[in-house]
């Protein structure tokens, strides 16, 4: 792709087609979540407005992820950009030890903003529609299994791996984990501060992501690392509401 242009439009032009990915991942998504979501409604398998609607949405999202991937790696002829195997079981340490430590930066991180004043927004993901026992429970799994892997095979894999082709790993790690967090920006609840807040520590959290990315080759490790993290928010607030 860019090794045909001029050296100083390749990385533009990296960056362009990294946000194109991106918008063409949301336009697929929402073509297809909420249609899949009020068509389970129409035929009776889960309640309008529901836990089950809210959880086929979020299914629904990722499908359309994927979908969109493959859709643009085959229309910019980049069939080999993503990178992934099967974890080593060096790899699977590394996935179990990254998952704690984005626990860690994440609760480090807003215990620090405490104390300057500053707290962050609340994304919507985690407000259950209905019993929140079931929700979390369900998400437990969905996020281990689903949003993690398939968020880091769009934007680490995808959109990282692009990057990469014009730009050191610094860089390419750092745009990609702006991106990341500009994305969650409008599924973020509060004040503007706050909802800022927020996208800045997914901007951190996306950083370490990408550099998991970059040590390892293998597109898992971070969306099994990220998969682990989100799981275990989830279980968190699973413990409180029982």
């Amino acid at each position: 792709m860019t090794e045909e242009l001029p050296a100083a439009l390749a990385p533009a032009v990296r960056v362009a087609s990294a946000a194109f990915a991106i918008v063409f991942a949301l336009v697929v998504a929402s073509a297809v979540a909420t249609p899949v979501a009020n068509l389970a409604v129409r035929i009776g398998l889960v309640d309008d407005g529901g836990n089950g609607w809210q959880l086929l949405r979020t299914l629904g999202q990722f499908a359309g992820f994927l979908v969109a991937v493959a859709g643009y790696l085959a229309l910019t002829d980049q069939r080999d950009l993503l990178r992934f195997s099967r974890p080593s079981i060096r790899e699977v340490g590394i996935v179990v030890g990254a998952g704690v430590g984005l626990l860690a930066i994440q609760y480090g991180t807003l215990f620090a903003l405490q104390q300057i004043g500053l707290s962050t927004g609340q994304n919507r993901a985690v407000v259950p529609a209905g019993d929140p026992v079931e929700y979390y429970l369900a998400m437990v799994a969905v996020s281990l299994l689903v949003v993690g892997p398939v968020e880091e095979v769009l934007f680490r894999g995808v959109v990282q791996g692009g990057l990469r082709r014009a730009f050191d790993a610094a860089p390419a790690i750092l745009i990609a984990g702006v991106l990341f967090g500009l994305v969650h920006l409008s599924g973020i609840e509060g004040t503007p501060v706050e909802r800022w807040a927020y996208v800045g520590v997914v901007i951190v959290l996306g950083c370490v992501l990408g550099y998991l990315y970059e040590r390892t080759g293998n597109v898992l490790v971070p969306g099994l690392a990220h998969g682990v993290y989100n799981a275990a928010i989830y279980a968190v607030l699973l413990a409180g509401a029982i």
